[in-house]
């Protein structure tokens, strides 16, 4: 669906990432992974035309992204920044900034985009404080009401920066399932994961990264196979099989 062909790129016309070739299936979620500073928010920036490259090119069903009309372009693809300022704002308003690229000159809502943004807000259970003001909640809370705004932007593929970052462990599990549920919608996901346990287990690849380059991109099995997480990270690792799931776990721990 989205591919990146020999692609350089970086601030200032210095190089953060280079030679990268990564495609990404439709209907499934990827996780990059990689130490800090290795390039990770920016191959996504790319990839969402954010930021445009020194080098290479990037297409959307083979069609180069940076002719797409910014409009049209934000019909096809979501990204949801790690750091974001907190607006005074209601839920529900925010979440309707999700339509905007579908609203025309006068950019007032039609009955369509109100009955989507209702169902952005009960697919993510939202109902109860749909009127309350984001500064009112806690930053899980937050985090659903940034990925409803996502859903109801209605595009086929999703990036996301660091989604769970900061968050208790109960709202990161909380936010992993909700991104689940964005695939079973027929969502394409990539997303930048710190918690290497977390790309391991919720993802259909991983793409880890080192120095401004991909290391390997595989299923997360094979990645984790392959010893290059051990070696990158400098840590150990193991498997560990959860009763009556299907699904592992992973451990790292210091050599």
């Amino acid at each position: 669906m989205i591919k990146l062909s020999n692609i350089s790129a970086g601030y200032n016309k210095v190089e953060v990432i280079k030679h990268i070739n990564i495609g990404f299936e439709e209907g499934t979620i990827t996780s990059v992974i990689g130490k800090n500073g290795c390039g990770k928010t920016t191959l996504l920036r790319v990839a969402s035309n954010l930021l445009k490259p020194l080098s290479g090119s990037v297409t959307i069903v083979g069609k180069e992204i940076s002719s797409i009309p910014s409009k049209e372009l934000a019909r096809k693809v979501a990204f949801l920044p790690q750091i974001r300022t907190v607006p005074n704002i209601t839920v529900n308003n925010l979440v309707m900034h999700g339509r905007y690229p579908y609203l025309d000159f006068s950019r007032t809502p039609q009955k369509k985009d109100k009955e989507i943004v209702e169902r952005a807000i009960e697919i993510m259970g939202l109902e109860d404080i749909k009127s309350k003001n984001i500064h009112e909640l806690s930053g899980g809370q937050r985090q659903k009401v940034y990925l409803a705004m996502v859903l109801a932007q209605d595009t086929d593929i999703i990036f996301l920066d660091e989604p769970t970052t900061y968050l208790d462990i109960n709202h990161q599990l909380e936010i992993l399932e909700v991104i689940k549920k964005l695939k079973m919608l027929g969502k394409t996901i990539v997303m930048v994961l710190h918690d290497l346990n977390s790309a391991l287990s919720c993802s259909d690849r991983v793409c880890l990264m080192d120095d401004g380059e991909i290391v390997i991109y595989d299923t997360p099995q094979d990645v984790f196979e392959s010893g290059e997480i051990d070696r990158i990270f400098k840590v150990c690792s193991s498997q560990v099989p959860i009763e009556g799931e299907l699904t592992k776990q992973y451990v790292f721990y210091l050599k």
